[in-house]
């Protein structure tokens, strides 16, 4: 099971890396949320992979499943979350004003003097 979790790991960052070097504002987007995920991944499997721990402490059970790796991937989704679509709203609000989604095509003042 940790190889799968490895693999499947290094295929999202390898994905992400990718995507995070093209030249259009959406694949970057995309390709930073796959890199999100890949490093919530590696942290949920840091938490050890196991079956047979109680989540919640019962009698008799000595061996019980660690909460925090848990806890810091569900916050690191709801970062994640929130990250994604506040850049995917910059990326649309870049294309409506610059009028092109290229990353190296960015005109700053001069798009502005050239609109008034």
């Amino acid at each position: 099971m940790e190889a799968l979790y490895a693999t499947v790991t290094g295929f999202l960052a390898a994905s992400g890396l990718y995507l995070a070097l093209r030249g259009r504002t959406f694949p970057v987007v995309v390709g930073l949320t796959l890199l999100s995920y890949a490093v919530n991944l590696f942290l949920f499997s840091t938490g050890g992979l196991t079956t047979d721990g109680a989540a919640v402490i019962q009698d008799g059970k000595t061996h019980y499943a660690d909460p925090l790796p848990q806890a810091l991937v569900l916050t690191a989704i709801v970062i994640g979350f929130a990250m994604t679509a506040f850049s995917v709203i910059l990326a649309m609000r870049v294309r409506g004003d610059q009028g092109s989604d290229q990353v190296n095509d960015q005109r700053g003042d001069d798009a502005r003097e050239e609109k008034s």
